[in-house]
């Protein structure tokens, strides 16, 4: 078990995200950056979809009571075990009694604390993931706070045997030098002017204090829209479409753009004029408030070999730790 001696801004349990509910509008939650989820959990000899404790801008400081092998991984955070510093991406070792003490993020977001044998919540639908909008699943169905007890599963055979293991540095991301994402314009991008579209990609969009797991909000250049004659059952804005599904990673445009993230509602009548990568979703949520990014427009083939770059990338990290 793990004691929360601090929660940090924003911790919640996630996993890879609870699927096949999408139709009773249920979005998938899960971690906002599979890619530090998965290799965390590689890194301490997890299955990839185990969980761990996402920390957003600032991490926690947690009190283990029985010995455990650990990985941080994402944001950079400065952590230390009882004052002494540790590495991130590297599995190390935390005896019981310890505390493990984690900072604020100066590259990127988000950092995951991946733990031997996972975090041991109760699964819903599935999944041990936190549905942060309207408070299901993880730990009670919200961020952590203090005092909280987590149980922890038990962990993998060999797992100290991986205590010292750490990524090589080609595969750690600058998160703060990635300032392109990759877009596939579609959908309902016909209900922007054809200047507006070209600005979408070619002007910075600003990262506001409204980002977070449900949507990152953004600022940048001023939409324009098609003028028409509002079709029976859309709202009278021209922002306005007769209610549709929104795919996770898609641009709802209210006037300015919303990419929706992992805790988004699942449909509605807004306009969603294209839709973030998968790859790159994850980019997106190490996106830091007032930092700024570029939209770049790519096609589905684009999309399917970058995704496949990534698999190959995992699959060369968990191959040089076993």
């Amino acid at each position: 078990m793990i004691t929360v001696s601090r929660p940090g801004v924003l911790s919640t349990v996630q996993d890879l995200g609870r699927f096949g509910q999408y139709h009773i509008g249920m979005p998938p939650s899960g971690a906002m950056d599979p890619f530090a989820h998965r290799v965390g959990n590689y890194l301490v000899g997890n299955d990839e979809d185990a969980a761990t404790i996402e920390m957003t801008y600032q991490g926690g400081a947690f009190e283990f009571d029985e010995d455990r092998v650990v990985a941080l991984c994402g944001a950079t955070m400065a952590a230390t075990i009882d004052d002494e510093p540790i590495n991130m991406w590297e599995a190390v070792s935390v005896e019981a009694g310890q505390t493990l003490d984690i900072q604020y993020a100066s590259n990127g977001a988000r950092s995951y604390l991946a733990v031997a044998g996972g975090i041991d919540v109760e699964p819903l639908m599935d999944s041990r993931s936190t549905y942060t909008l309207i408070g299901l699943g993880g730990y009670e169905g919200r961020s952590l706070e203090e005092g909280d007890e987590l149980a922890l599963g038990a962990p993998p055979e060999g797992a100290t045997d991986r205590i010292g293991s750490a990524v090589d540095d080609e595969y750690i991301p600058d998160y703060d030098s990635i300032d392109s994402i990759r877009v596939v314009f579609g959908l309902c991008d016909y209900r922007l002017t054809d200047a507006c579209k070209e600005r979408m990609t070619t002007e910075p969009w600003t990262v506001t204090p409204d980002a977070d797991r449900v949507g990152y909000r953004l600022e940048g250049p001023e939409l324009e829209f098609v003028e028409r004659e509002q079709p029976f059952g859309a709202g009278t804005d021209q922002s306005n479409v007769v209610d549709l599904g929104y795919p996770v990673g898609s641009i709802q445009v209210p006037q300015q753009p919303i990419v929706l993230m992992q805790d988004a509602v699942t449909g509605g009548g807004y306009a969603t004029v294209g839709t973030v990568i998968s790859v790159d979703r994850g980019y997106l949520a190490q996106k830091r408030t007032h930092q700024e990014l570029y939209f770049e427009s790519v096609n589905v083939d684009d999309a399917v070999a970058a995704r496949k770059a990534q698999q190959e990338t995992l699959a060369a990290i968990r191959k040089s730790l076993e």
